[in-house]
Parts: C-alpha cells; sequence; structure tokens
C-alpha cells in the first residue's frame, strides 16, 4: 500500500449465496481527496461500501482502510472514522444538542458540541428537538455526529438526500472545508451534479464490477460531443435521421421528446451541417437545440444501459 492511500480495495469480491453482487471491484483513494463511488440501482455499491467500513469481511479479495483490515482490525481503525450512513436512526425527542452530547460520550476525541453545530450550520437549532427538524436538517445533524472527532477518513453515504438547491450547496461547501482541512472522504451519491463538483476522482459501478474510474475529465473524456434538441411534434422518432452515421437516443422530459446525438469520432460542424439540412428541408424548426459536451449523466446512462430512460431510434 503507498503511503499516500488511505482506502485499498483490490480483488473484492461479495456474495449472498449463489448471487455474486460484487465482482473483482478495485480502486483506492489517496490521502486527502474525494472519490465518489457511483452506481445503478443493485450494482453493488452498499455492499462494497459497508466492507470498506467494516460490516463485513470481504468473501475474497483485499480491503484496507489506513493499512489495515476495516472488519478485522476494527478496534484500531474505526476511531479514525466517520461514518453517515443513509439513514441515521436519530433519537426524535432529543434536542440537536443533547444528540451531539450523546454521541460526544461514546466518541474518544470529540470536540465541543458548539464548534461542531457551528461547522454544519446547526448553532441555531441547538435546542430544537429532531423531531421539529427538515429531513436537510437532519442530514446536517447526521453529518455533525460523523465528523465530532475530526476523522482521518469520512464515509459519506447519500449526503444531501432531502435537502432543497440552497442547502445542498451549503452542504457541499461544508464537506469541500473538510477535504481542504485533510480529511479523506468517500462518497456515494444519486445526484451525479454533485459528484462532478466535488470528486477529485470517482468510480461508476454496474452489476457488481467498475465500469468508468478516473477524474471527471478522464471519465468524459472519449464520450465526445452531443447535440440535443426537441423532436418537432410533426414527425415520429422513426423519421429522425442518421446525421454522421449517428442515430439518435431519445428521452422523455417535461417539455416534451428530446433527441441526443452522441458524437464521437467526428466533425461536430459537419454533423450539425447535415442536421439542419434535414430540418430546413423538412421546413421544422429544432427548438432547444445546443451542442454540448458529454455529462456524469451521459456517461451514467450509457453504462448502466437503461431502456426505461433513453431509447436509441433506428435500432
Amino acid at each position: 500500500m503507498n503511503t499516500d492511500t488511505v482506502i485499498e480495495v483490490a480483488g473484492l469480491h461479495q456474495r449472498y449465496g449463489e448471487f455474486e453482487a460484487v465482482r473483482g471491484v478495485s480502486f483506492d483513494v489517496r490521502e486527502g481527496e474525494l472519490f465518489a463511488l457511483l452506481g445503478t440501482n443493485g450494482a453493488g455499491k452498499t455492499t462494497t461500501m459497508e466492507t470498506i467500513e467494516g460490516f463485513r469481511p470481504a468473501h475474497a479479495g483485499t480491503v484496507r482502510v489506513l493499512g489495515r483490515d476495516p472488519h478485522r482490525d476494527r478496534r484500531a481503525v474505526r476511531p479514525h472514522m466517520g461514518i453517515m450512513l443513509q439513514e441515521g436512526g436519530l433519537f426524535p425527542d432529543l434536542t440537536v444538542a443533547e444528540t451531539v452530547d450523546v454521541w460526544r460520550d461514546v466518541v474518544p476525541g470529540s470536540r465541543p458540541r458548539e464548534e461542531v453545530l457551528e461547522q454544519v450550520g446547526l448553532a441555531d437549532k441547538a435546542d430544537v428537538r429532531v423531531r421539529q427538524l427538515s429531513g436537510g436538517q437532519k442530514r446536517r445533524l447526521d453529518l455533525a455526529l460523523a465528523i465530532t472527532a475530526s476523522p482521518r477518513v469520512l464515509f459519506l453515504d447519500e449526503p444531501t438526500t432531502g435537502m432543497d438547491p440552497e442547502a445542498r450547496r451549503t452542504t457541499w461547501r461544508i464537506v469541500r472545508g473538510l477535504v481542504a482541512d485533510g480529511a479523506t472522504v468517500l462518497l456515494t451519491t444519486h445526484y451525479l451534479e454533485e459528484a462532478e463538483q466535488l470528486a477529485d476522482r470517482l468510480a461508476i459501478m454496474h452489476e457488481g464490477e467498475v465500469r468508468v474510474a478516473g477524474t471527471v475529465a478522464e471519465v468524459l473524456a472519449g464520450h465526445g460531443d452531443r447535440i440535443d434538441f426537441r423532436i418537432p411534434a410533426q414527425i415520429s422518432v422513426a423519421e429522425l435521421p442518421r446525421v454522421g452515421g449517428v442515430a439518435p437516443r431519445v428521452s422523455a422530459t417535461p417539455a416534451g421528446p428530446v433527441a441526443t446525438y452522441a458524437l464521437t469520432g467526428c466533425s461536430v460542424q459537419g454533423v450539425l451541417r447535415e442536421l439542419l439540412d434535414w430540418a430546413d428541408a423538412g421546413r421544422l424548426e429544432l427548438a432547444g437545440l445546443q451542442v454540448r459536451s458529454a455529462s456524469l449523466e451521459d456517461v451514467f446512462l450509457q453504462v448502466a444501459g437503461h431502456p426505461a430512460v433513453e431509447e436509441e431510434a433506428h435500432r
């Protein structure tokens, strides 16, 4: 294990009876970085996280946190870890202050309550009972408990679930501050924008395997540019052209069906000219026409091969 590697996963396999949920997963997380572990439903992401957190042993392969097996060497590793689970299990009749104090009593090296609550923006809620908090405030209280002892390694499992956009961005600032202060963070999230905003590196899991990994720029590289437009009402999906040899994918949006051409290895200008010539010939308006780089959502959907979300025309 490299001295700057805090989490190392090598050839991890996990089974539930005959079902292999995790199939040879490997990645590492370096000191002081934020690594996002993304995955489709049933990809094995939760099982992988639980193994790294020490809640279950590996069936095969190795997992190391701070150079130790997090399950076998739990006593040595656990004091250096902070874990924010997807569901925290807070006591609804305790106040925010009482909740933090209870946690401080069982976690060695805890910081003052006021300092922790100030860091997560809950100082003004100290005397409020947990049941009176909003969903987003409860998640920030979960985060407060996870960072009470300034852990070296922080696991954040869907940290912004239930938050409105403003609260989510506030939490992003908090997490960036934790990383700037030296914490190593392993994050899971269903918000792909969150991963794009926060992650130094990431991996996308599907069917128990890591299918894509690297920095955001590395993951997006090779996926080309995109041309999008709303499909004119007077034509069918089957009438959409192939341009540059590429057939469109069609997705449903509140504004109507949208055609997306994913371009790799061909000229964007040439494809766009061909598409506009087709529209002019049919007297069609391509509303919402845009040319953009591939997004993390594009990559995620390509990895997932999600027929419920996207359907390719002219199969």
